[in-house]
């Protein structure tokens, strides 16, 4: 500004120095006051994210002790290197089982016997090549541009049909050698051919797994061979090495032929390791609290948030999720955490952990420790099973009732009780679509059958197949004398089903569609259910404090089925307890949005701060230019009667 700049002109002491003095002065006050607001209103946000990030922290291992499957873990030994085992801790159970490998599934390979004294350039023959894989069959044609041993391999590589082929040097002369993609006898390659007139030699190719030595000119050199175990002295046969569903949570991966015991134990160290990993992550939530809020005594500073009211409303919140009883377990062997060794220091707040009682309780008690972590649901009748609760299901008991049980899908033949009911030619296929959504297509040896023995052949080749397998599905094929054969799914309710689509070279058996199975139906609570298959359920948002709450009917009769009691673990709690902390309308939140508009209120003051000051700064400016206008012009007077007084003093004297 012009009139700062030359502020003092007139007086020489009301310079625009003195006015950034008094301006500086009277800013001072109340800046310092605002700075500190904004430092203490920006350590306090940043102590609750410090707080927030510890609260957070503790959700993920309690989220993860929730599940009933937390406080399962199994391991498996094996005495010999004839067997691996591999552990689904959620379906596994203690045990001890005789193994006895007899055999390993393996894959069949073939070889040429003829040599071809080129790769590249020697024809093979033209026409066309078929390959039938278990179900699956592939066409190859064979032309002049792929009329050589190498083209051959090529074509059958690419075709995708199950089979991989390659061509060797055996020193002498060349040979195509080829072997299927999966083990077992189901997968053994058949292949024929088709010769063009003129062109012939494909069939030289040709191989029937069921007369290998049909054909001299190609040889078998692995048989196809199915994987055999003795589980206890029963006798189980798979397509591959890696057995599953023979014993439940179990996989046994086969590698050599012999005998082992394979045990099967409760591993509760590791159980323990997760709960010692929630006890490390509460006590690191206390530690932050500590350094947050604890109070010196010696200087009589006290720390951020000392005596912070947001603060104490977390740990009492914690506090009592983790010590009150568990609804539902007031007369249990396990109530509470301090049951299975998790105590409080009274003097820090930390958890302590006794890990050797917490693993004796487990072993003890399992049901309970479950119940006191995890959802539990204890009903009354045997086969009514929990299923899961909703975020809106009430802990208490809940009347179960069910007017209609629960069907499976299934198809259903009259067949006669004769030695040979159905005949089966060579190369006959049955494809079956089931529950709506899966095809699989089988075939069984040719020859006449009973009605027991048809089902018992087609029931080795549906459990076989891939399709079926992949999509978790599988057929129940029966026979009875009076009932007749019967197809049924494995699965429950409306969407399952079984229908026969197709057939090749059978007679005695016609195509067929099934009924549909049921859907469960009643009452939980009182209230109209939903049913999907066995399970019967109340939306979440039915209105009623069993909202949510799902139970699986798996036998019986309609009718009253007694009562499900639903208990809520500590962990479910917790973590309830912390998405409410943590969430839009918890303290955190809230504290912290308080926080930020105190911030915006701070910004206000300075920006009315600013333009106090302004008014203030150009008054002093206006006051300061008057006085020094005004002190100048006296200045002048002054000079100027100094002057008129100079020039009158040298007349006066000569006059005297």
């Amino acid at each position: 500004m012009a009139g700062i700049s030359s502020l003092g002109v007139g007086s020489g002491v009301l310079t625009s120095d003195l006015v950034d003095q008094l301006v500086a002065a009277e800013r001072r006050p109340t800046e310092v006051r605002l700075d500190q607001k904004t430092e203490r209103t920006e350590a306090l946000i940043s102590a609750y994210g410090l707080l927030r990030s510890a609260v957070t922290e503790l959700r993920l291992p309690m989220r993860q002790l929730g599940s009933a499957d937390a406080m399962k873990s199994f391991s498996a030994t094996s005495s010999g290197s004839n067997v691996d085992v591999s552990v689904d801790a959620s379906k596994a159970a203690r045990g001890s089982y005789s193994i006895d490998v007899v055999g390993l599934a393996e894959s069949q390979a073939l070889a040429s016997t003829n040599s071809f004294a080129d790769r590249d350039s020697t024809s093979v023959g033209r026409g066309t090549i078929t390959l039938q894989v278990g179900d699956k069959t592939t066409e190859i044609t064979i032309d002049s541009s792929n009329d050589t041993l190498q083209g051959l391999a090529n074509a059958i590589n690419d075709a995708n049909g199950g089979v991989s082929a390659g061509v060797i040097d055996t020193g002498s002369g060349f040979r195509l050698t080829l072997s299927a993609d999966e083990t077992g006898t189901a997968n053994a390659v058949k292949i024929t051919a088709s010769e063009d007139a003129g062109a012939e030699g494909l069939a030289r190719f040709a191989f029937d797994p069921a007369d290998p030595l049909a054909n001299p000119a190609m040889e078998q050199t692995i048989v196809a061979a199915d994987a055999q175990m003795k589980i206890n002295g029963v006798l189980v046969t798979r397509a591959t090495n890696a057995i599953e569903n023979v014993v439940d949570g179990l996989t046994f991966n086969l590698t050599e032929v012999g005998k082992s015991t394979v045990k099967v134990e409760q591993d509760t160290a590791a159980v323990a390791e997760r709960v010692q990993a929630f006890v490390d992550k509460f006590n690191e939530l206390q530690s932050t609290i500590r350094d947050l809020s604890t109070f010196n005594s010696d200087t009589g500073q006290g720390s951020i948030l000392t005596g912070d009211s947001t603060v104490r409303n977390i740990q009492n919140e914690l506090k009592s999720v983790l010590t009150n009883i568990i609804p539902g377990l007031e007369n249990a062997s396990v109530r509470s955490l301090a049951d299975v060794g998790i105590g409080t220091d009274f003097r820090t707040g930390e958890l302590q952990f006794d890990s050797q009682k917490f693993q004796q309780q487990l072993r003890d008690n399992p049901d309970d420790v479950t119940a006191l972590f995890a959802e539990q649901g204890r009903t009354t009748d045997s086969q009514v099973e929990f299923v899961r609760s909703g975020s809106n299901t009430v802990p208490g008991g809940y009347d179960i009732n069910v007017t209609q049980m629960a069907t499976r899908g299934s198809l259903n033949f009259a067949i006669p009780d004769t030695v040979d009911a159905i005949n089966v030619q060579a190369d006959n296929t049955f494809t079956f679509q089931v529950d709506g959504e899966t095809s699989a297509t089988v075939s069984i040896a040719a020859g006449d059958y009973s009605g027991a023995d048809f089902a018992a052949a087609i029931q080795s080749a549906l459990a076989d197949n891939q399709a079926l397998n992949a999509a978790d599905r599988s057929v129940q094929v029966a026979y009875d004398a009076v009932e007749g054969l019967t197809f049924a799914s494995n699965r429950f309710g409306g969407d399952s089903n079984v229908n026969l689509t197709g057939l090749a070279n059978v007679t005695g058996l016609n195509t067929g569609t099934g009924t549909a199975g049921l859907d469960v139906q009643g009452t939980i609570n009182g209230l109209a259910a939903q049913g999907d298959g066995q399970v019967l359920f109340l939306a979440n948002d039915a209105g009623n404090s069993a909202a949510g709450l799902q139970v699986r009917i798996t036998g019986g009769e309609v009718g009253s089925r007694g009562e499900v009691n639903f208990i809520e673990g500590v962990s479910e709690r917790a973590v309830d307890a912390i998405t409410n902390i943590l969430g839009a309308e918890g303290a955190l939140s809230s504290r912290t949005e308080a926080l930020n508009r105190d911030l915006e209120r701070i910004q206000d003051d300075r920006v009315k701060l600013d333009l106090r000051i302004e008014s203030y700064q150009a008054r002093l400016v206006a006051q300061f230019s008057s006085a020094d206008s005004l002190i100048s012009q006296l200045n002048n007077t002054r000079d100027y009667v100094t002057q008129q007084l100079d020039a009158l003093a040298p007349q006066n004297f000569n006059q005297k």
